[in-house]
């Protein structure tokens, strides 16, 4: 094989684009018949390195096409276009409980693709590949601008679509484990929607005073983007995620400020003390501890910390408030958070109130908590700390890694579907008051 290495092609189209966007990667000029491993390896930022592979047998005329050829093993199996990139895994002896996040979104997520001979499945660092090819994947499409947002005490960032606008806004909120997580809201301003990340656990105001915002926060924040120039007042929605989605509930059901024309939910809930704060919810859910079990491996582990479902109205939102469109994206292996339990009581409340018409409600088999853009490597348990909580435990998310990753990939598709199909629409805001 010698004589065969340096005539090796290995190409990858486009090399640079977005993150939901499909890569198509190709091997050339290999001997036909041919056992070949693919593999990419990302850096992550936080000094972790990241790989996935697939087993391939080049064809008659020498060639390995990923986006149509069968994977025979590796970190993924079968016709896997994008199995590079959402099977990525920590590379072996990594510490455990770690999670790929990209948090600089201003740089690209790297992946060095490359070709080898056999089947291999460790051991990548002392073999020479036949071929390399270097990826980026961006977050933010060209023309995009970051802006940072601090007015009124505001700790957020703001993504705006090139040109003048005004575009239809959405404001993004991230889970229980706080920080300014830009991904999803620079992702969708790539999609023509000007999309502001919120950081309401960790914002200076907090880390100021000892005390977690109040529920004006978001209210501040609707205000700050309703007002903005480049941003259709009426035409704003709220995504949330996790714990982010408990917020975007409680504003959209009882807020007299916020008013989104729509509301997305992944992976949440409306179970939380419906008259507190930020900081009582934590407190609510931190009654449940006594949830958490003991691995084999000495691990604290979280899980199923809304189960069950209270009957109590005063611990969850009255859905039957919701007068505007509302999808949710429910997990069925949901480990966390059992939105699955949480879908089907919404649903009921919304027909009770007559409202069942504005519930789109997507539920993926096999689909765990963390359902996050498309290709995002799954992770179905990670080290996690909670915003309040001083210790870390193992944060048990669920999900089977190919169905999870179909399942980011189709609920990212219907997502931006369902927000154009609302915020472009001419008619009035969407939300009254009962």
């Amino acid at each position: 094989m010698d004589g065969s290495r340096c005539l090796v092609q290995l190409s990858a189209h486009p090399t640079r684009g977005l993150m939901d966007e499909k890569i198509t990667i190709v091997v050339q000029k290999a001997p036909p018949g041919l056992q070949l491993t693919v593999r990419s390896l990302h850096p992550c930022e936080d000094g972790h390195s990241w790989e996935a592979f697939g087993h391939y047998v080049s064809d008659s005329t020498g060639t390995v096409d990923v986006s149509q050829d069968l994977s025979l093993g590796g970190t993924y199996s079968g016709v896997e276009p994008m199995g590079l990139l959402w099977s990525l895994r920590p590379v072996p002896g990594s510490k455990p409980g770690l999670r790929l996040r990209k948090m600089n979104v201003q740089t690209p997520l790297g992946l060095t693709v490359s070709v080898y001979q056999g089947h291999q499945n460790e051991g990548f660092a002392d073999l020479v590949p036949l071929a390399t090819v270097e990826v980026e994947r961006w977050y933010m499409a060209p023309g995009v601008r970051r802006v940072n947002v601090t007015e009124d005490g505001l700790s957020a960032t703001l993504f705006l679509p090139p040109g003048p606008g005004p575009f239809p806004g959405i404001l993004d909120l991230w889970g229980g484990g706080g920080k300014l997580v830009e991904m999803r809201a620079a992702l969708l301003a790539s999609h023509g929607f000007a999309s502001m990340a919120l950081d309401y656990l960790t914002p200076k105001i907090t880390l100021e005073t000892g005390k977690m915002v109040g529920n004006d926060y978001f209210e501040k924040a609707f205000k700050v983007m309703e007002k903005h120039p480049q941003i259709v007042g009426n035409s704003i929605a709220m995504v949330g995620l996790s714990f982010g989605t408990c917020v975007a509930f409680k504003m959209a059901a009882y807020s007299q400020v916020v008013k989104p024309r729509c509301v997305v939910s992944i992976s949440g809930s409306h179970v939380q003390p419906v008259d507190g704060t930020v900081e009582d919810m934590f407190k609510f859910f931190h009654k449940n501890v006594e949830k958490t079990r003991v691995s084999e491996a000495g691990e604290k582990i979280w899980r199923d910390l809304l189960l069950p479902i209270p009957t109590d109205l005063q611990f969850k939102v009255d859905m039957g408030r919701m007068r505007c469109p509302l999808l949710v994206i429910v997990g069925e292996d949901d480990q966390n958070w059992a939105t699955p339990e949480s879908a089907a009581d919404m649903q009921e409340m919304m027909s009770r109130a007559g409202n069942a018409h504005l519930l789109t409600v997507l539920s993926y088999p096999n689909t765990g908590h963390l359902i996050e853009p498309p290709y995002s490597p799954h992770t179905r348990s990670s080290g996690f700390r909670s915003v309040g909580s001083r210790e870390k435990v193992l944060g048990l998310w669920g999900g089977d890694t190919a169905a999870h990753s179909w399942a980011q990939e189709d609920a990212w598709k219907k997502m931006l579907l369902f927000l154009r199909e609302h915020l472009h629409s001419r008619e009035g805001p969407g939300l009254v008051h009962q």
